[in-house]
This record gives C-alpha cells, sequence and structure tokens, in this order.
C-alpha cells in the first residue's frame, strides 16, 4: 500500500521539485541581472519588503494591469539601450507606473526625473508637453542615465543607487567603505549610504522577484497579466500642429481617458504647434485603423476663433478661455503681444473647457419703440443689468438716450 502512494505521489513530488528549481534559477538569473550575489536572496529586509508587498498583492497587479499597454514599449526601449529590462521594477518603485506622477520635489513623471535632469537628457519641458511623461522619451532618457552610471561604477546595482542618492554621493560612500560590494554599503550602521537608498535598491529586487514569478501569479487571480503583458503595446503617430485627441479618439474609436492616459506629456487636450508637427501614443492594435481613416483637419474647424475686442489683451484673452497667454501668441504666430481691434486669434481649448465669462461694457442709443425688455432680449441680459448700470428705478427710457450695457 505504502508502495502504491509513493509511486502516485512521486510525479507530483517531482514537478514540484523541478518546479521550484525552475524559479530559483530564474530568481539567481534576475540578481546576475543587477550584478548582485545570490546570497542577497536571504536579505532578511529584502525579504520582509517582497513579503509585504505579497501580501497586499492587489496594489502589486493593479499597477501592472493599469500599465500592460505600455510595459512591453518600456522593456523594448531598456533592451535598445543595453540596460537591463529587469530595470522596469525602478520605474514602479518610483512612481508606480504612474505617468502623472509630481513629488514635492518636482521630480515627475514615470522616472522621477527632475527639470534640470531632465532637460540634460533632451526631455521637452515648455508651455505645451513635459516630456518627464512622456512614455518612450523619459524611458529612453532613463536608459541613458542609467548607461552612463553604469559606465561610470560598473556594477547596475550602484547604478541604480546611484540613480536614487546622486553619482557624488555614492562615489563618497564607496570611498569610505573601501569597497563597493553591496552587503558592505547596506552595512545599517556605517551609513555609508543613505536610509533611503539602502530601501530603495531592495524595494527593486523585491519587486523584480515577485513580478517574475511565474509560478505565483499562475495560481492567483492575475494569470491572465502573464500573457496580456507580451499581447499588447503601443504606436507612435505624428500628428499635425493643432490636432485635438479628443478628434483622434472618435476617428479611432478609442475612449479619450484612455488616450490621455498614454499622452500625459501634452499639458492640453491638443498637439502643440510646432513646424513638423510631434509624436502621439496611441494602443498598436488601433495602428491599422488610424492609418485608414485619420485624415488632417483645418485647425479653424476644430478650436475657437476669438475676435478681439476694444481694452483686451492676451493674458485677459487667456484667462478667458483657461489658457496661457503664451499658447496663444504661438499658434498665431505673433511676434509681439500688441493686438488690434477685430484681429482674430485661434484659441487652442478643448471642447468641455468652461471658460470664464468677463465683463465687456459698450453703450446703446435707444430708438423709437425701443423698451427696457426688447433692449435686454437683443443684447442677451436682465432688465434688472440695465436698471442697475443706469441707476433707472422704473421702466422710462427715453428717445436717444445712452445706455451702458454689460454683456
Amino acid at each position: 500500500m505504502i508502495k502504491y502512494i509513493l509511486t502516485l505521489c512521486f510525479p507530483f513530488l517531482l514537478l514540484a521539485n523541478l518546479t521550484y528549481e525552475s524559479n530559483y534559477n530564474k530568481e539567481l538569473a534576475l540578481l546576475d541581472s543587477f550584478d548582485i550575489e545570490p546570497s542577497f536572496l536571504y536579505d532578511p529586509v529584502m525579504n520582509k519588503m517582497k513579503a509585504k508587498t505579497l501580501s497586499k498583492d492587489k496594489h502589486f497587479f493593479k499597477a501592472m494591469e493599469d500599465a500592460y499597454l505600455f510595459i512591453p514599449a518600456i522593456k523594448s526601449t531598456l533592451s535598445k539601450y543595453n540596460v537591463p529590462q529587469e530595470f522596469l521594477y525602478l520605474a514602479m518603485a518610483e512612481s508606480n507606473f504612474h505617468t502623472k506622477a509630481y513629488s514635492n520635489k518636482r521630480a515627475a513623471g514615470l522616472w522621477q526625473f527632475m527639470p534640470a535632469t531632465g532637460k540634460l537628457f533632451h526631455l521637452k519641458i515648455d508651455e505645451y508637453v513635459d516630456e518627464r511623461r512622456d512614455l518612450i522619451k523619459s524611458t529612453e532618457a532613463a536608459a541613458k542615465y542609467l548607461s552612463a552610471l553604469h559606465k561610470r561604477f560598473g556594477k547596475w546595482y550602484l547604478a541604480a543607487i546611484a540613480y536614487n542618492c546622486g553619482g557624488g554621493a555614492l562615489s563618497k560612500a564607496i570611498r569610505k567603505a573601501k569597497t563597493d560590494k553591496l552587503s558592505v554599503l547596506l552595512n545599517p550602521k556605517k551609513h555609508y549610504i543613505p536610509r533611503e537608498s539602502r530601501y530603495y535598491i531592495r524595494k527593486i529586487v523585491a519587486l523584480a522577484l515577485i513580478g517574475s514569478d511565474e509560478q505565483y501569479m499562475l495560481h492567483s487571480e492575475y494569470e491572465y497579466l502573464l500573457n496580456r503583458a507580451n499581447a499588447y503595446s503601443i504606436a507612435t503617430v505624428k500628428l499635425p500642429r493643432g490636432e485635438s485627441l479628443a478628434r483622434l479618439s472618435k476617428l479611432i474609436h478609442i475612449p479619450l481617458k484612455d488616450l490621455k492616459k498614454l499622452n500625459r506629456h501634452l499639458k492640453y487636450d491638443f498637439v502643440p504647434p510646432y513646424a513638423d508637427g510631434y509624436d502621439v501614443y496611441i494602443p498598436y492594435i488601433k495602428l491599422a485603423e488610424y492609418k485608414q481613416k485619420y485624415f488632417q483637419e483645418p485647425i479653424q474647424n476644430i478650436y475657437k476663433i476669438h475676435v478681439v475686442r476694444r481694452g483686451e489683451n492676451l493674458s485677459r484673452i487667456g484667462k478667458k478661455y483657461g489658457v496661457s497667454y503664451k499658447v496663444i501668441k504661438d499658434f498665431n504666430k505673433l511676434r509681439t503681444n500688441r493686438l488690434r481691434i477685430k484681429q482674430k486669434l485661434v484659441i487652442p481649448i478643448a471642447k468641455n473647457t468652461k471658460h470664464k465669462k468677463f465683463k465687456s461694457t459698450h453703450y446703446y442709443m435707444v430708438k423709437k419703440g425701443d423698451s427696457l425688455g426688447s433692449i435686454a432680449r437683443a443684447h442677451k441680459i436682465s432688465i434688472k443689468n440695465i436698471r442697475a448700470q443706469n441707476n433707472i428705478k422704473g421702466s422710462l427710457i427715453r428717445v436717444g438716450e445712452r445706455l451702458k450695457l454689460y454683456e
């Protein structure tokens, strides 16, 4: 009987052993991609982080699910610059894959670039865009930065630490410790590197270990993410200046909120007025539909045309429509801030923008047959408004009388 039971159990025991070995080998390979010694698998602080994350696995997998569309693109971009794909989890540690992420130190985007560092790696930050939130361009910048740090320090885990605390601080720590060995740098009593950085490298490794544990995912409710992450990706299309995301979403049948999520680098719901157009991201599965259905439409058919009135300036007009005066100036290729009465300006605004109404004063000469009611209806204002502005107590008005009106 015992022999029979052992015969039945042996295949399952063998399978479990093979699964364990396979997973263990993957973990060793992952550590190797960071140039970290195998013994780090038993680091108690890192394992505590891993266990804590697994206890709240919904947060981890929610972030993975929200980012499923662009994770393949991030991995591909990292590989392009010879950065290990596992550095995907550095972005997760930095921003939890939220492209809108913004810190109180003014760091922004997936990779949490500071303005100065972003500009150093040629990320455009201006009135129209913040490319620190651009999925591809910010990843390219991060890959270049990490490559430079790896070239300087020689090991990927050092590049990750330097990304957090800075190359100068890490160099000082290595000189003080007289080694760049991870176990020494992480010594909590010596404080060679900041406490935040000691936790930072552990967090990246812990996240990477969870994300690469296929067996865990296969036996959880998140199995679908294994295939989904490889099946979807994004495509880059160049749109002409002034094109609206709202119009594009209708043409290719994609919810506007999803399109905006892929294009957080755009500060407004339109493409900047750069002469050669601008890159916008769409799901790759929509590329064929885009090529078939997209056609360019004149800006004037999409945006508000404002006729300049007496007393108006670019700043006042900008506040009225909720856009910067610089945007209006650029879109209309104005060389100065001076405007002419009756000059027409293209105002690039989203259709659902609620713009503030400003009072505009003009005067009306009372004609024969006029009454307060007829004047109010003709100018779309209230009788009470006319009375208040002209100190009229009753309803009597005289022909030739000059009335002050507010639109």
